[in-house]
């Protein structure tokens, strides 16, 4: 009789420390009793897997509350400085480098402005590099205690040892980003979807926390988004899964980046609403010039509106999900002024009945997401087996 589909003592103990971390870490401080309510576990297997946490240092105490009759309850937190994460943001404009805490604090940035129109492979990695022994230095971090560098970038990340990039708005096709960075550094190496790692932050700390079913949407200079399904990053066949951008709301219309027409990309990013509302604006004068158009109230704002309405329509219609959240730079601005309506106009193209307008929301984490949620691919393994879904590209 096989037993490979049998677990080991070590497989338990290693999955019962997950669920006491991810209840800790996501659920914040708590005390023993609550622990054993919320995991399950027993109040013994709780006390001595605290205790060994607590000798390594991974969890720590973080003060006491009163108890029914009894003797103050002791809280337990994980420990933000246990270790640390470095989350890149490699953008339209810039690289941005931030090191993290595990409370997601941020202990050190650095910003490299990239403006060529077809960014340099070299030169971005360069740029990631500097930025990470920059930060870890102004961080005053020991390197044994930086768990990783995570990378969000455009375009499609594909699985292996290359980390291969095909981002067309960047001129690169199998880019190997992943083998240039290992060249220069020793620390383990995540490469994924700018787009997806900013879903993945609103998905662990921001408005799509709790959800199981969502869409999130970045838009920026151009668009691109997150689809969760069951609580899980849904990819697709081709790691491609996400490319909202490029659903076509226009049949033979405006021409979009990608070489296509009629994309959702080819008219709510924000390059094409100022090149739709005749404006020039360098890459690094968007968001100003942006601003501009929605303080003049342009009708390509109004008519952007409209069509983001269709996008987010057939979103609804193929996924149903319980919650829209839009996030991005470009996607903040606009939909803090026009959120109202957003909502409207997605609503008028949707059935009424897989749709309540109220769960189109914006994004909590601000221009930091991308970087966030890059970190957030390094921190994962802390969570053993209880993990999110593993990221698209790991370069150890």
């Amino acid at each position: 009789m096989g037993t490979s589909g049998r677990k080991t003592v070590r497989d338990l103990r290693r999955g019962n420390r997950a669920m006491l971390l991810r209840a800790l870490y996501f659920g914040g401080p708590a005390s023993r009793n609550e622990l054993s309510a919320q995991t399950g576990l027993s109040a013994a297997t709780v006390s001595t897997m605290t205790g060994d946490l607590l000798a390594d240092n991974v969890i720590v105490e973080a003060g006491q509350v009163d108890s029914d009759g009894g003797r103050p309850r002791v809280l337990l937190k994980v420990n933000p400085a246990y270790g640390y994460a470095v989350g890149v943001d490699v953008g339209e404009t810039q690289v941005k480098v931030e090191l993290f805490d595990l409370e997601m604090n941020v202990r050190a940035r650095a910003h490299y402005a990239v403006r060529s129109a077809k960014h340099d492979p070299e030169l971005v990695a360069r740029h990631i590099l500097t930025g990470v022994d920059a930060v870890i230095a102004e961080g005053e971090v020991p390197a044994g205690q930086v768990l990783g560098v995570g990378v969000g970038v455009p375009g499609i990340v594909e699985p292996g040892p290359e980390g291969l990039v095909r981002a067309k708005t960047f001129g690169w096709e199998a880019v190997p980003l992943g083998a240039l960075l290992r060249a220069g550094t020793s620390l383990p190496l995540v490469l994924d979807n700018g787009a997806k790692t900013m879903g993945q932050a609103e998905l662990w700390f921001g408005s799509g926390r709790g959800t199981r079913d969502a869409i999130i949407l970045l838009v920026g200079s151009g668009v691109g988004g997150t689809i969760v399904t069951d609580g899980r990053i849904y990819r697709g066949a081709g790691m491609a899964a996400g490319e909202v951008g490029h659903l076509k709301v226009v049949a033979g219309g405006r021409a979009c980046r990608c070489g296509a027409r009629g994309c959702l990309e080819a008219y709510l990013g924000a390059e094409a609403m100022l090149e739709r509302a005749g404006v020039e604006a360098d890459s690094a004068d968007e968001e100003a010039a942006l601003a501009r158009l929605l303080e003049e109230g342009s009708p390509v704002i109004g008519e952007s509106v409209e069509i983001l309405g269709v996008g987010l329509s057939s979103l609804v219609h193929l996924f149903n999900p319980e919650r829209i959240v839009i996030g991005g730079w470009a996607g903040l601005m606009l939909g803090g002024r026009l959120l109202d309506g957003i909502r409207a106009a997605t609503a008028a193209n949707t059935q009424a009945q897989p749709f309540q307008p109220d769960s189109v929301v914006l994004g909590r984490l601000g221009p930091d997401a991308v970087a966030l949620g890059a970190a957030t691919l390094v921190i994962e393994p802390f969570f053993g087996d209880a993990a999110l879904p593993s990221p698209v590209s790991t370069i150890a």
